[in-house]
C-alpha cells in the first residue's frame, strides 16, 4: 500500500479534501522526529567509525583486521539507516507539501485547481508532491510550482532529478581530483536544470543540513 493510502487510512478513510490541517501537522511532527532521530544515530555511528580508525593507527595486524571488521559493520549499518532516512525524507516532503496545499484549499478551489489535485491518482500525487519544495513560497509561487509539477510526466521529473545528481557528482569529482578547490566550486555551483528553481532550493536545504 502506498504512503498516501496509509495516510488516508490512518485518518479513518477520509478523502483528500477532508484531511484536516491538524491531522497533517501531527503526521509532519511524527516524521520530523523520525528524521532527527536517524540523523543523530548516523552521526553517532560516524563518530564510532572514526574512533575505531584511530585505534588502528600503530596497532598490530590482527588488531587492525578486527577493527576493520567492526568498521565495515558500522558502515553497513550507516548505509541502512541512510536508506531509511531517504524514505522518511520523501514522506516528510509529501506531508509537508500536502499541508501547504491544504492551507491554501480555499484559494485553490477558487481557481479550480483543488479538484485537479483531489482527483489525481494517489500514487502519482505522492510521487510528485514528494519531490518538490513548497516551503516559504507565496500563494502565486505555490500555484506555479503545482501547475508545473502536475503537467510533467513522471519520467520527465526523474530526468531532472537525475540531472542534479549528475552535476553534484561531477563537482565532487573535480574537488577530489584536485582540479578545483572545494570553496571555489561550492561558491560557483549551479544546480539549475532546465531553469528549475526547486533544485537550487533543495541544494540550499541540504547545505544547511550538513553544517
Amino acid at each position: 500500500m502506498d504512503f498516501l493510502n496509509k495516510l488516508i487510512g490512518k485518518f479513518k478513510g477520509n478523502p483528500l479534501d477532508k484531511l484536516s490541517i491538524r491531522d497533517l501537522e501531527g503526521e509532519r511532527i511524527r516524521l520530523k522526529s523520525k528524521l532527527d532521530r536517524i540523523k543523530k544515530e548516523i552521526k553517532s555511528l560516524d563518530r564510532q567509525k572514526k574512533q575505531l580508525f584511530k585505534e588502528g593507527v600503530g596497532a598490530d595486524t590482527l588488531t587492525k583486521k578486527m577493527l576493520a571488521q567492526d568498521i565495515k559493520s558500522i558502515e553497513m549499518e550507516m548505509r541502512l539507516k541512510y536508506k531509511s532516512f531517504l524514505t522518511y525524507q520523501k514522506q516528510f516532503n509529501f506531508v509537508n507539501n500536502l499541508l501547504i496545499v491544504k492551507k491554501y484549499e480555499k484559494e485553490l478551489k477558487n481557481i479550480g485547481m483543488w479538484n485537479k489535485i483531489k482527483n489525481i491518482q494517489p500514487e502519482i500525487l505522492e510521487a510528485k508532491l514528494s519531490n518538490i519544495i513548497l516551503d516559504g513560497k507565496e500563494f502565486d509561487e505555490t500555484v506555479e510550482s503545482l501547475n508545473r509539477v502536475f503537467e510533467m510526466r513522471i519520467d520527465e521529473f526523474d530526468e531532472e532529478v537525475d540531472g542534479v545528481e549528475k552535476k553534484l557528482f561531477e563537482a565532487w569529482g573535480q574537488v577530489e581530483s584536485g582540479e578545483m578547490d572545494s570553496e571555489d566550486i561550492v561558491n560557483n555551483l549551479d544546480l539549475d536544470v532546465n531553469e528549475d528553481e526547486e533544485d537550487e532550493e533543495l541544494f540550499k536545504r541540504l547545505e544547511k543540513e550538513v553544517k
